[in-house]
């Protein structure tokens, strides 16, 4: 085993845990756009005067209030918990490569996951980190020459998309008052909820992949 080499950390555990996370991102991703969609008819409903009397639909808003709630707050921590591990996840794979033997990174470990952070620069800067840890992974004595998987480039058109329209669904959500404003705060949040499920499909590839890769390297390098 290399010098280098030597300081190479068993990602396999990480990623296991980032990608059962990443699986229940999916399944609460189906569970809220499903829940989005009964508050679209609920609220259309509350539109067209469907309910015959205040009593059904105060009880019918209630219901939805509570079930949306559940949901969000399942959401909330699935999403946190997975965010935490995907950045671990990134930073681990970018000190694995460098352990593996790739010299003249242009990012390190922390910046793999501190431009993330920061405004403006955050709509390219990690895309071309996670470039950089894709080829390093793939051979790390000469990453610069290697090409990247078509997953890349759809994760990232994923990413921008998602954020996209979580932000506008969290604008809306707040200043929401008219019922026509509802539904299209209920509509943007239903595309957000659509969009996280292929992301989370595409990050969860992408780690497959980065881990197969490195792994291949590291037991080539210790039967040597």
């Amino acid at each position: 085993m290399s010098k280098e080499q030597q300081g190479f950390k068993d990602p396999t555990g990480l990623t296991k845990w980032t990608k059962w996370f990443l699986y229940a991102q999916v399944v609460i991703a189906v569970i809220a756009v499903v829940s989005s969609v009964l508050e679209y008819q609920l609220l259309t409903d509350f539109k067209y005067g469907v309910y015959t009397s205040q009593e059904l639909a105060i009880a019918a808003g209630e219901a939805n209030d509570a079930l949306q709630g559940i949901v969000g707050i399942l959401q909330l921590i699935i999403v946190v918990v997975s965010g935490i591990l995907i950045l671990k996840w990134i930073y681990r794979s970018n000190y694995n490569a460098r352990q593996l033997g790739a010299t003249e990174m242009a990012f390190t470990p922390g910046w793999s996951i501190g431009w993330y952070f920061i405004p403006i620069a955050n709509l390219w800067k990690p895309y071309q980190a996670m470039k950089e840890i894709w080829k390093a992974s793939s051979n790390p004595q000469s990453w610069n020459s290697q090409s990247v998987s078509s997953l890349l480039p759809w994760w990232w058109f994923f990413w921008i998309i998602s954020n996209m329209f979580g932000n506008a669904s969290f604008r809306l959500a707040m200043r929401a008052e008219e019922i026509n404003e509802l539904i299209a705060a209920n509509l943007v949040t239903l595309l957000s909820d659509m969009t996280d499920i292929p992301l989370s499909l595409i990050v969860i590839g992408i780690i497959s992949k980065v881990h197969e890769m490195q792994m291949s390297h590291a037991k080539a390098e210790a039967s040597n």
